[in-house]
C-alpha cells in the first residue's frame, strides 16, 4: 500500500506533489496541468484545469498498479468536491473515522472537511480508474455575481457559506446515471486552448446543477425505483444509448424488453427515470433530435431526413417537429438558411 500525502494551497501543487511520489512528466498549456504517468507504480493521467471563478477540475483517468491512498489534508485550500465516478469504484473516510465508505461505478460524492483535518482516498490496485472531482473555492466562488447560494437546499447552502471552514460534511449519492453522459463529455472535450476551455466551463455548470439536483432528490427521500436493481439500469442505460446512436432502427418494445431481458414494464420504469420519458417519447425525442441536427448540417430534403431517421410518414413527422419545435420543418430549414446568408454578409 502506498500512501501519498498532499497538503496543497492549490491544484497545481497537487499535480505536484502527486508526481513526487508516483512519478511521471508534467505538461501545462492554456490553464491546464496534466501529469502523465507509465511505470511501475500507474498508467494514465491526471488533468487539472483551473477557473477564474474558484472552481476547477480535476480528472482521473488512471491504473494504478498497487494499492494507493490520497491522504488529502484540508489546508487554507479546502474546497468544496462534487466528485462523479465514471469508471472503477474507491474508498472514502475522514481523518477521525475508521470506516470506509465505498463509492461505486456511477456513484456521486459531495464532501467538504474542517481545517486541519485530512480525507482519505483509497484506490485498488489494477482498477480502471476515470474519476472527474469539480472542486469549488468558496470564498472564490462566492465573489461570483451570478452565483446565487440562496436558491439551495439548507444544508447545502451551509456548506457554501462556510468559508472558515469550521465544518465536515459528506453526502454518498445514489446511483446517477444520467450524469455520466455529461461528465464523458467534460472527458472528451476535442478543441484547443480558449475553445475547449469555455466548452468544458459549461459542462461543468452542467454537471454541477446535476449533483445539486441529484441531492435535493435524494434529501426529499426520492428513491431509485424499487421495481430496478442497479445493474438492469445498467441495461436500460445501455439500450437507450443504442438508441440515441441508431435512432432509424425499428424499435418495438417486444424487441427491446427481450434485447436486455427486462418486463416491459420494469424497461418504461427504468426509461421514466432515466431519462423522464416513455419507452416510445424517448425514442421520438431522438428522432426528432437527429432530424433537426440533419437540417442544420445536411442538404438531404425534409422526406430524405424523415425516412433517414426511422419515421415512415411525412405529415406525422411534420406535425409531431412543430409540436416539439414551434415551427414546421420547412419553416426551421429556412431559418438556417437565413442564418447562413446572414452569416455570410
Amino acid at each position: 500500500m502506498k500512501e501519498v500525502l498532499i497538503s496543497a494551497k492549490d491544484t497545481r501543487e497537487i499535480i505536484e506533489q502527486l508526481q513526487q511520489s508516483i512519478g511521471g512528466e508534467i505538461i501545462d498549456s492554456w490553464g491546464k496541468s496534466r501529469l502523465d504517468v507509465n511505470n511501475n507504480t500507474a498508467k494514465g493521467n491526471i488533468r487539472v484545469v483551473t477557473f477564474d471563478w474558484g472552481v476547477n477540475v480535476m480528472i482521473f483517468n488512471i491504473i494504478f498498479h498497487e494499492d494507493v491512498t490520497l491522504k488529502i489534508e484540508a489546508t487554507e485550500f479546502n474546497p468544496v468536491r462534487f466528485i462523479y465516478n465514471l469508471n472503477g469504484e474507491f474508498y472514502h473516510r475522514f481523518g477521525i473515522n475508521s470506516r470506509e465508505e465505498l463509492v461505486e461505478q456511477f456513484q456521486t460524492l459531495i464532501t467538504t472537511n474542517k481545517t486541519d483535518g485530512f480525507d482519505y482516498f483509497k484506490f485498488k490496485k489494477d482498477t480502471e480508474l476515470d474519476i472527474n472531482f469539480i472542486q469549488i473555492i468558496r470564498k472564490d466562488f462566492l465573489k461570483k455575481r451570478t452565483t446565487k447560494v440562496s436558491s439551495l437546499n439548507s444544508k447545502l447552502q451551509n456548506v457554501f457559506v462556510d468559508t472558515d471552514h469550521e465544518n465536515r460534511f459528506s453526502h454518498y449519492g445514489a446511483l446517477n446515471l444520467k450524469m455520466a453522459d455529461h461528465v464523458k463529455k467534460l472527458h472528451n472535450v476535442k478543441q484547443k486552448g480558449m475553445v475547449k476551455i469555455l466548452k468544458m466551463e459549461a459542462q461543468i455548470y452542467q454537471i454541477l446543477s446535476l449533483h445539486i439536483q441529484h441531492y435535493n432528490r435524494q434529501s426529499q427521500g426520492v428513491p431509485l425505483p424499487t421495481s430496478l436493481v442497479k445493474s438492469e439500469l445498467k441495461k436500460i442505460r445501455k439500450l437507450g444509448n443504442k438508441i440515441l446512436k441508431e435512432p432509424s432502427l425499428d424499435y418495438n418494445l417486444d424487441d427491446l424488453s427481450a434485447e436486455c431481458g427486462l418486463s416491459q414494464a420494469k424497461l418504461q420504469d427504468g426509461f421514466k427515470f432515466l431519462f423522464s420519458r416513455t419507452v416510445t417519447e424517448y425514442i421520438r425525442h431522438v428522432r426528432l433530435e437527429s432530424a433537426r441536427e440533419l437540417m442544420r448540417t445536411t442538404d438531404l430534403n425534409i422526406s430524405q431526413i424523415v425516412y433517414t431517421i426511422g419515421f415512415t410518414s411525412r405529415s406525422y413527422f411534420s406535425k409531431i417537429f412543430k409540436e416539439k419545435y414551434g415551427v414546421t420543418p420547412n419553416q426551421f430549414r429556412k431559418q438556417m438558411v437565413s442564418k447562413i446568408t446572414v452569416g455570410a454578409v
